[in-house]
């Protein structure tokens, strides 16, 4: 029979009498009190009892505040906003069982939770949370290359380093992230990461051109999705095997088909919503991802004067004009402010799929005078650990994005904006504040079509375009609100401009949008609403809108 959400309410209350002293001991709680709303704003039940039944379910996988496990875990997110989230408890299992066995506790007592990957996330709350349960998948940590080495099988809890020094030994590598210590889960659902690009909300990689981005390259998902049925046997089988085991309910209700394995073929459905709709839908505990062979390649960054901005930034426009003609080519122009010596620096970060030095698509590049230069033959592992020095954790981060057609105008008065308006966080102290364009090609656009397509809502009739992210780090809160108001001005008049000129793209880029920002509508009205039929059928009940509230949600 079919065990009811009434029947299971029941059978979870029997058994929380029955667990109640074993929980208070091991927690440390003298007296259980009733339901009523703790410091966090959630019920003191929520956090007690699921992190009580979490430790009797799962053991072993469980950490608390001022644990050694607690403190290093909470120690590996990027940014101060995510580390300041101080959750209940952090679960780190190393199953997909035991993560079904966690969301069904959670679900059960309507507990709020967080998932985290890598944890590479700008703002507070996208994978961690105050006062209810993270799930960290460090230990789902499983780099797999088949036998043919056309797919690697991997965990996400691996960092994208951690794949790259795998893959790199046997000549072949994936469509991943472009800076070391960017988690595997967020980048590629674009629901718990972010980097100088990339996976749930899209992924673009120095391979991008030649393959596509992160999404268009997972061959199959692992994922625990909530709707699925829940059976035993008979009712009193159900209680006398409480009574006997304390376990069994779990142990019951999570039968091995209520993983699913997520393809074009077995769920299109689910398959397409995944590809760009970020963390609504479950909690993917592996990631097939297409493999392909790559050698060494040439890459690195230049730095110019901010007086070249003009000449660079036409540089650009006419590199993503060009790109499909060289798809192994790609770059990012970024236009910095460092306050240590008070200057503004143009950089350009530059990746050849090929151990070619200056290949004739950067020629315009070529000719420009450049402050310094750190370009070198090297491998993929290497240069993403290069990329890593320009990202330090241990600050306070904000991304903003826009895109704008291709057109080198607007972007030369885009950068005027970035630079004007910045002028008033110039003395915030450890500041660092720039604007990046980089270019969304034809050549990677032509991918988006496969096996069923995306959910982006871009097509390449919109012809190349131009992905603009404004990024922020300091170090005190105390200059959040003066920060946040910078960045905001600089994206509304650069919108702003470009809609007056006819040259705005609706398309917001998840893992560079601020949280404030309409990811989903920006896919467009018809992709927003089949995105909300997908969920509606997987997630009847929002558990991974409602109970997981971090990052991007649909339906808020």
């Amino acid at each position: 029979m079919y065990l009811g959400r009434t029947t299971l309410a029941v059978a979870y209350s029997y058994l929380l009498a029955q667990a109640v002293a074993s929980n208070q001991m091991r927690l440390g709680i003298d007296e259980v009190s009733s339901p009523i709303a703790s410091d966090d704003g959630l019920p003191e039940f929520c956090p007690t009892y699921a992190c009580g039944y979490l430790s009797e379910f799962v053991p072993g996988r469980l950490s608390f505040k001022g644990s050694k496990d607690y403190n290093y875990e909470q120690s590996r997110y990027w940014s101060n906003q995510q580390a300041s989230q101080a959750p209940a408890c952090r679960l780190s299992p190393i199953s997909s069982t035991e993560v079904a066995k966690a969301v069904h506790i959670l679900r059960t007592l309507k507990c709020p939770f967080a998932v985290k990957s890598g944890g590479h996330a700008a703002f507070a709350g996208a994978s961690n949370i105050q006062g209810g349960v993270t799930i960290d998948l460090i230990n789902l940590n499983q780099v797999t290359v088949s036998p043919d080495n056309h797919t690697t099988s991997v965990g996400p809890g691996n960092r994208w380093i951690n794949v790259y020094e795998k893959l790199s030994p046997l000549g072949l590598t994936v469509i991943g992230g472009r800076v070391a210590d960017v988690g595997v889960g967020g980048l590629i659902l674009g629901g718990i990461g972010l980097d100088t690009g990339f996976h749930h909300g899209g992924g673009m990689s120095f391979f991008s051109g030649r393959h596509g981005w992160a999404l268009d390259n997972v061959k199959n998902y692992e994922v625990w999705p909530l709707f699925v049925p829940l059976c035993v046997p008979a009712l009193s089988t159900y209680i006398i095997v409480i009574r006997l085991t304390r376990l069994g309910p779990l142990q019951v209700v999570l039968a091995n088909d209520s993983i699913v394995q997520v393809n074009h073929q077995s769920h299109p459905d689910l398959y397409w919503a995944l590809r760009g709709g970020g963390n609504n839908f479950g909690i993917v505990t592996r990631f097939d991802l297409e493999t392909f062979p790559q050698g060494q390649l040439w890459g690195g960054s230049k730095s110019y004067t901010i007086d070249q901005n003009a000449t660079l930034l036409r540089a650009l426009t006419n590199f993503n004009s060009a790109s499909p003609g060289d798809p192994d080519a790609a770059l990012i122009v970024a236009f910095a402010y460092f306050r240590d010596n008070s200057t503004y620096i143009a950089s350009v970060s530059y990746a050849y799929a090929r151990p070619e030095v200056d290949p004739p698509i950067y020629d315009e590049f070529k000719m420009l005078p450049h402050r310094s230069s750190h370009m070198q033959i090297t491998n993929l592992t290497d240069i993403t650990i290069d990329f890593n020095r320009s990202e330090p954790a241990g600050y306070r981060r904000t991304y903003w994005t826009a895109t704008f057609k291709n057109d080198a105008s607007l972007l030369a008065q885009v950068l005027e904006i970035c630079v004007s308006e910045t002028g008033v966080i110039k003395n915030v102290p450890d500041v660092f504040s720039a604007c990046f364009f980089q270019p969304i090609t034809l050549a990677q656009m032509s991918h988006f079509s496969k096996t069923g397509g995306n959910a982006l809502g871009i097509s390449s009739e919109d012809g190349p375009l131009i992905l603009l992210a404004i990024t922020s780090q300091w170090s005190s809160a105390d200059d959040d609100a003066t920060i946040y108001k910078v960045a905001q001005t600089i994206l509304d008049k650069s919108v702003a401009l470009a809609k007056s000129k006819g040259l705005h793209h609706p398309y917001i880029y998840q893992n560079y949008a601020a949280s404030s920002q309409d990811v989903f509508g920006s896919y467009g009205a018809k992709n927003k609403a089949r995105l909300l039929r997908v969920h509606e059928l997987y997630d009847p009940d929002k558990v991974f809108v409602d109970l997981q509230p971090g990052y991007f949600k649909l339906g808020r």
